[in-house]
């Protein structure tokens, strides 16, 4: 069954968030905190290892019944219930959307066209398994019988992205293999990856659905290439191995059968890390990481599936965004992790954001006449600090933050992680409240500036009421990460459904595709 459509600024509580934005707009959120000593603890959701403080938001009580109010109006449940159950809501490809199945741990069915398809899963999952352990031990060797050193993951979009920011996260547990990536059709790129590297000791991974993607065969032809300097063609067998469902060009490639990893229609790109597209993620950090990634996940999947809207923490952080979006009109948010391993976190999340719900037509096929869509960017803790914090601070935009932080760093140096997390802290606090004209003031005074107080006091001032949410979390783990995603995935998924949208198809990405191949002509 399809999606019901709901045009969400024709529901009653769309009109109650308008008038109720109008009464609260202009208003300080110190004034909040200010009316209720509770707020941070009536404003804050926990899961697991998770924390998610979200008091520094404007809005209040009411504001959250009224947006709770529309995720009900907007038929949500209903469609978070068909997400799971395999119907089909992916409605202008026709396919399911099942990338929850794919880290589904209990022993429930999940039917596609009456298929039960977790069998399937499993059997996958088991070969990954099997595949990994092999490659890792040194049992399954390259052409001339050394043990693998290096893994080439060749993809792109999902195929690659998704992959290549859970490994660089990961990094902290990773085995003696070193993974490279391989995406951007720049021959340069595939040049500078491959020019230290032995043919001898090197795994390929190539990694497209249909084994026609350009970028992806266009690199794949020139490692083969290379790799044939030194190799035969029977030698492809023993170093290359696919994840498609286009069994016979990846045969036609070289590739063995018992080397080629199954993929779905029903799995989009942006979603597939959790299936064999995931398979570079398994050889860097070993099966049993893996699966402790994809048990985050299903963790988060159970939460978002189960708990009522007023305590799920993927829903309020949707329903937050789309107040900053569609009434705020802010357009952008930033996430901002405070650990460098999350460098490749805001790339993905902008794929997995932007391409999901950069959408102008309604799920009728009818013009939109509201935001749809956030533009999403960021980078890494103290670095932005000595970047693009001074827009946030300073700037004309109102732009909501996701802090990401941990309680714990990996390696245990408490000097370096007390003060990266006193920034994190520091940063949530200084959007929020600011610095008056009367601080600056008596700072400068205090400081000895008091000749300088009338030339440099408005360049000093922090307007502040600066919205972000505070997402901690106990440690960078793959059971952690795994959920941090997911939390994701789903915050993407709500905000499609409220702006009645179709969220996994894309094909606003296809158009340039077309017009490259007529300037290649």
């Amino acid at each position: 069954m399809a999606l019901i459509n709901i045009n969400p600024t024709k529901t009653t509580s769309w009109k109650n968030l308008q008038n109720h934005f109008e009464l609260i707009k202009e208003v300080q959120m110190k004034t909040f905190f200010q009316k209720d000593n509770s707020r941070k603890e009536k404003f804050s959701l926990n899961f697991d290892e998770f924390s998610i403080d979200y008091s520094k938001n404007r809005i209040t009580e009411e504001t959250l019944k009224y947006l709770f109010e529309l995720a009900k109006e907007s038929e949500l449940k209903d469609a978070i219930d068909k997400y799971f159950n395999g119907d089909k809501i992916n409605e202008t490809e026709n396919r399911a959307v099942l990338h929850t199945a794919l880290r589904n741990k209990n022993t429930n069915e999940v039917l596609v066209d009456g298929n039960n398809i977790m069998p399937e899963i499993k059997q996958t999952l088991t070969k990954i398994k099997g595949f990994t352990k092999q490659i890792v031990n040194g049992e399954l060797k390259g052409y001339t019988g050394k043990a693998f050193t290096d893994v080439v993951n060749i993809g792109i979009g999902g195929s690659d992205l998704g992959p290549r920011m859970v490994v660089e996260s990961l990094h902290y547990y990773k085995n003696h293999l070193n993974t490279h990536f391989v995406s951007n059709i720049d021959g340069d790129h595939v040049t500078e990856v491959i020019k230290n590297l032995n043919p001898e000791t090197t795994l390929f991974v190539i990694v497209s659905k249909t084994f026609t993607t350009q970028e992806t065969l266009t690199n794949a032809e020139t490692i083969k290439k290379w790799f044939l300097q030194s190799a035969s063609e029977k030698d492809i067998a023993s170093n290359f191995v696919a994840v498609s469902t286009n069994l016979e060009k990846v045969k036609d490639f070289g590739i063995a059968e018992n080397n080629i990893f199954t993929m779905w229609n029903w799995v989009g790109g942006r979603y597939s890390l959790w299936s064999a597209v995931g398979l570079s993620i398994s050889l860097a950090i070993g099966f049993e990481n893996f699966d402790a990634f994809l048990n985050g996940a299903f963790k988060m999947d159970e939460h978002f599936k189960n708990t009522s809207f007023e305590e799920n923490i993927p829903v309020t952080l949707a329903l937050i965004s789309i107040w900053y979006n569609n009434f705020f009109d802010t357009e952008s948010e930033v996430v901002i992790p405070y650990t460098q391993y999350l460098e490749k976190l805001a790339p993905f999340l902008q794929q997995l954001s932007m391409e999901s719900n950069g959408k102008s037509v309604d799920r009728n096929g009818e013009k939109v006449t509201y935001q749809t869509g956030n533009i999403i960017w960021g980078n890494t803790g103290t670095n932005v600090q000595h970047a693009f914090m001074q827009l946030v601070h300073q700037g004309t935009k109102i732009i909501p933050v996701d802090f990401i932080g941990f309680e714990e760093s990996l390696y245990g140096n408490k000097d370096h992680h007390q003060k990266l997390m006193a920034n994190f802290y520091a940063q949530a606090e200084a959007l929020y409240a600011g610095k008056t004209a009367e601080e600056v003031h008596l700072d400068m005074k205090f400081k000895g500036d008091a000749n300088k107080i009338n030339q440099l006091l408005p360049f000093k001032v922090f307007e502040g009421n600066r919205p972000s949410n505070a997402i901690l979390i106990k440690k960078l783990t793959p059971k952690n990460l795994g959920a941090l995603i997911a939390m994701y995935e789903h915050k993407t998924f709500v905000q499609g459904v409220i702006w009645n949208i179709y969220s996994f198809d894309q094909f606003g990405v296809e158009l340039g595709k077309e017009l490259a191949n007529k300037f290649l002509t």
